[in-house]
């Protein structure tokens, strides 16, 4: 069985990949890369795109709905959607995986 994190990685730029191919203004395949605020690489509409477009990677790959804009995401101290990495850490949490 694959490692919740690396499975939440996987989905995660899986789903870069398929908006950097829908997407003008490619996101970095980078854990470190920032999506939002300071050295950010996508506005706010570019983070809805991809978030819409991680929410069906992981319908796809684990067959079950996972809201990623829900309360719990809008109460963190830190956005889970600052960075990739954050951005992973999040979906394996979603998913009831700690990483």
């Amino acid at each position: 069985m694959p490692d919740p994190t690396e499975r939440a990685r996987d989905i995660v730029l899986r789903a870069i990949d398929a908006y950097n191919a829908a997407e003008p203004n490619a996101i970095p395949r980078d854990i470190d890369t920032v999506l939002l605020g300071p050295g950010g690489v996508v506005d706010s509409l570019g983070l809805v795109r991809l978030v819409l477009t991680v929410e069906r990677q992981i319908e796809k790959d684990a067959g079950t709905f996972v809201s990623l804009t829900d309360e719990k995401a809008m109460s963190q101290r830190n956005s889970p959607f600052r960075s990739v990495g954050a951005l992973v850490d999040y979906v394996a949490s979603c998913l009831g995986e700690r990483p």
